[in-house]
C-alpha cells in the first residue's frame, strides 16, 4: 500500500476531513507540528500508521526533519494543508525527488514576492512597496494614494492587517502589526520555515470592491476565490466561491459554494486566476486564487496560496459537486490518473449550496456587540429559524467549547479572534447568505450572556 506523510499545522481544512479522504487512499504517517484538536485526537491516532510530535529542537530545520521523517516511514508523497508549512513541505518534497509544489512555492506565500512577480508579467493588482522598517511605512505612505493597507507578508487569515489612512497613523499601525504577529506566532499561527517571518511587511493601495456590478442580488461581498489544483504544471480551475461582506478592516466572515455569478463574469475571474497561477509557476499543489471584482468589469489579484482554501472550503466543493479534492490531491502525487474537471464548475452543475460562517463577536453592519456572550451551538441552533431545507452543523474542531466566552472581536487579530466555524447546507448560494444573514443578526441576541466581570471593556 503506498504511505503518505502529511504535515499538520494550524489553519486549512479541518484535519478530521482530510485524513479520512487520505486514509482512504493510502498508509498515512502524520507529523504534527501543531497539537491534534482535541476533537478529532482519538480519531486521528485510529486512522494513521503513526504520528510524531517533534520537539522544538527538532524544528530549527524543518525541511530536513521533514524529509528525514519521509524515508524512514518510506513515504511515497508528502504534502500539507496549512499555509504555514507549504514552503517547508515543498522544500522537502524537492529534496526527495517527490511531486509538490516545487521551487516556486515561495512566491505563492510571501506576499511581496507574489506581489512583485505579478508585476513582471503585467497582471492587475493594488500598487503595493515591500517594508520592512517603520521608516519603510512612512516612505510608502509619502508616495502611494491613502489609504493603505498594512500586511505582514507571511501571515494568514487577515491576521496583523492595520489600514493607514494619513501618515500620523503609520507608527500605531506598524506598532500594532508587529505585536500582533508576536502574538499569532504564541498561538501558532506563524510562518514555521522562515526565520524572521514575522518582520516582513507589505503595504498596499486599497481598491473599490462593488459586488453590485456582479451579483444579480444583494448581499454578497465584493470578492471570489478561485478553487483550483495545478497537476504537472497545468492549472485546473475547479469552482468559484463567494463571500459575504468582510468584516473591517478585511477580515473573513462567511464563503459560500458556488458563487452566483453569470458565467460570463465566471469566465473572465477564472481567466485572470489561470494568469495568477500559471505567473507563480507551482507543479502539483492545491490552489486558492483571491480576487477583487471593481465597477466596470475590473479585477485586482488579492492573492494565491499554493493549498486548497482553508476552512470548510474543500468539504462544501465535495458537498455541493461530488469532487473529494483531498483524496483527488492524494492520488495524483502518487502517480495515479486523474480526472480533473474539463470545465469549471458553477451553479448549474451544483447539488443545492453549502457555506461557512466564522462567528465573530461584530453584528451585520460590522459594530461590536454591546455586551459580552457565551459560545452556545446548541441554543443558536434551537433559537434561528433557518429556511426549508437548510441544515446548520458546528465544526467542532475549529470551534470554542460549548460555555466559552465569544472573544471581543480585534480588527488586528483577524481570525484569531473567532469563536466558532458552522456549516450551512442549504438548496441554493441565495438560501445560504440569506440565512447566515439571519445568523448574524441572532447571534448576540440568542446566545446566553456572558457573566459581569467579563463584560465588554
Amino acid at each position: 500500500m503506498s504511505k503518505v506523510l502529511l504535515v499538520h499545522a494550524k489553519g486549512g481544512p479541518p484535519l478530521g476531513h482530510v485524513l479520512s479522504r487520505t486514509a482512504a487512499r493510502a498508509e498515512v504517517h502524520l507529523l504534527a507540528l501543531s497539537a491534534l484538536p482535541p476533537a478529532v485526537a482519538d480519531t486521528a491516532r485510529g486512522l494513521c500508521a503513526s504520528v510524531v510530535t517533534p520537539d522544538d529542537a527538532h524544528r530549527r530545520d524543518l525541511v530536513s526533519l521533514i524529509a528525514g521523517r519521509a524515508r524512514t516511514v518510506g513515504a511515497d508523497a508528502v504534502l500539507t494543508f496549512s499555509e504555514y508549512a507549504v514552503v517547508a513541505v515543498a522544500e522537502a518534497c524537492e529534496e526527495l525527488g517527490l511531486a509538490g509544489a516545487g521551487g516556486a512555492a515561495a512566491l505563492a506565500r510571501d506576499k511581496r514576492l507574489m506581489r512583485a512577480t505579478w508585476r513582471e508579467h503585467g497582471l492587475p493588482q493594488p500598487e503595493f512597496r515591500a517594508v520592512a522598517t517603520e521608516e519603510d511605512l512612512h516612505r510608502a505612505a509619502g508616495s502611494l494614494p491613502l489609504p493603505l493597507l498594512l500586511k505582514a507578508a507571511w501571515s494568514a487569515g487577515s491576521t496583523a492587517h492595520q489600514v493607514v489612512r494619513s501618515p500620523q497613523e503609520v507608527s500605531a499601525a506598524w506598532r500594532r502589526s508587529r505585536e500582533v504577529m508576536a502574538e499569532s506566532a504564541l498561538l501558532g499561527f506563524a510562518e514555521l520555515h522562515v526565520a524572521e517571518a514575522d518582520a516582513d511587511f507589505v503595504v498596499e493601495q486599497i481598491v473599490t470592491g462593488t459586488a453590485s456590478d456582479w451579483f444579480e442580488e444583494p448581499g454578497w461581498g465584493d470578492y471570489v476565490s478561485v478553487e483550483g489544483v495545478v497537476a504537472d504544471g497545468v492549472f485546473h480551475p475547479v469552482c468559484l466561491s463567494g463571500r459575504m461582506p468582510t468584516v473591517e478592516p478585511f477580515t473573513e466572515r462567511a464563503g459560500i459554494t458556488p458563487a452566483r455569478l453569470p458565467q460570463d463574469a465566471q469566465d473572465r475571474v477564472v481567466a485572470l486566476a489561470r494568469e495568477a497561477v500559471d505567473a507563480l509557476g507551482l507543479r502539483d499543489c492545491g490552489t486558492h486564487t483571491e480576487i477583487k471584482l471593481g465597477a466596470d468589469g475590473r479585477m485586482w489579484l488579492i492573492e494565491t496560496a499554493a493549498r486548497f482554501g482553508g476552512a470548510m472550503t474543500v468539504p462544501q466543493i465535495e458537498e455541493v459537486f461530488g469532487l473529494d479534492l483531498v483524496g483527488m490531491l492524494v492520488d495524483h502525487l502518487l502517480g495515479r490518473r486523474v480526472e480533473w474537471p474539463p470545465h469549471t464548475l458553477g451553479p448549474a452543475q451544483a447539488r443545492g449550496a453549502a457555506g461557512s460562517l466564522v462567528v465573530l463577536a461584530v453584528d451585520g453592519e460590522g459594530g461590536a456587540w454591546r455586551d459580552r456572550r457565551v459560545w452556545d451551538f446548541p441554543a443558536l441552533a434551537a433559537s434561528v429559524s433557518l429556511s426549508p431545507g437548510s441544515e446548520l452543523s458546528v465544526v467542532a474542531e475549529s470551534s470554542l467549547p460549548d460555555g466559552s466566552p465569544v472573544p471581543v472581536y480585534d480588527p488586528a487579530g483577524g481570525a484569531n479572534t473567532m469563536a466558532a466555524l458552522c456549516l450551512l447546507s442549504a438548496t441554493d448560494p441565495r438560501t445560504v447568505l440569506r440565512d447566515f444573514e439571519e445568523l448574524v443578526d441572532a447571534l448576540p441576541r440568542v446566545l446566553p450572556a456572558a457573566r459581569a466581570e467579563g463584560a465588554v471593556r
